[in-house]
């Protein structure tokens, strides 16, 4: 369970297992997860799901995933190794 980053108290990260998956990333914080598919090409989000999220969380998040989009593109292929 490969871990991103660490910022504000949430944890970005993906399991190993997920390779067969498009890119995604989970995050984390205190009792909130969520799951956002990432398309690259089109630098877009799509939330495949939020549990415990405030509204304000969820612009939290996104904003976050979306500053450090390159970097979770980045550590997603060079995990699966996909250049």
């Amino acid at each position: 369970m490969p871990t991103i980053i660490f910022i504000y108290g949430w944890r970005l990260f993906f399991y190993s297992n997920e390779n067969a998956e498009p890119i995604h990333v989970h995050a984390q914080k205190a009792e909130m997860e969520c799951k956002f598919w990432i398309l690259v090409d089109e630098v877009e989000l799509i939330e495949e799901f939020a549990f415990n999220l405030t509204p304000s969380a969820k612009r939290e998040i996104k904003k976050i995933i979306y500053q450090h989009f390159d970097l979770i593109v980045e550590t997603w292929n060079i995990h699966f190794k996909k250049h």
